[in-house]
């Protein structure tokens, strides 16, 4: 997870709270923990909240905006490739809401 994060343009990685965090113009779309199978939290688009958090081992994510954000309790409760296409979706909504003067600096 992390070499796939840190893959991401202009990625960093930072600890808040005792997480692991993933952030792009220092916004978060990741925070996980050090071990292989920690939570992790990541943002999602509204229309995928409820059919993730149906799901086995997924839910709403604690103190964070409601509907926009769940926590796979155990990683192993995604595929690989659904890692991979939720962190990008994750990763794609927040430098979206990023102001254009930062991405631009950023060479987003």
């Amino acid at each position: 997870m992390r070499e796939f994060c840190l893959s991401l343009p202009q990625t960093t990685e930072d600890i808040k709270w005792d997480h692991l965090c993933f952030c792009v113009g220092a916004k978060m779309y990741i925070i996980t923990g050090f071990e292989d199978n920690s939570p992790t939290s990541f943002k999602v688009p509204e229309e995928d909240f409820d059919a993730l958090t149906a799901r086995d081992g997924i839910i709403q994510a604690a103190h964070l905006a409601k509907r926009q954000w769940v926590t796979v309790l155990q990683r192993n409760k995604l595929k690989p490739k659904e890692w991979e296409h939720y962190i990008n979706q994750s990763y794609e909504m927040v430098k979206q809401k990023l102001t254009k003067k930062l991405r631009t600096e950023l060479g987003l």
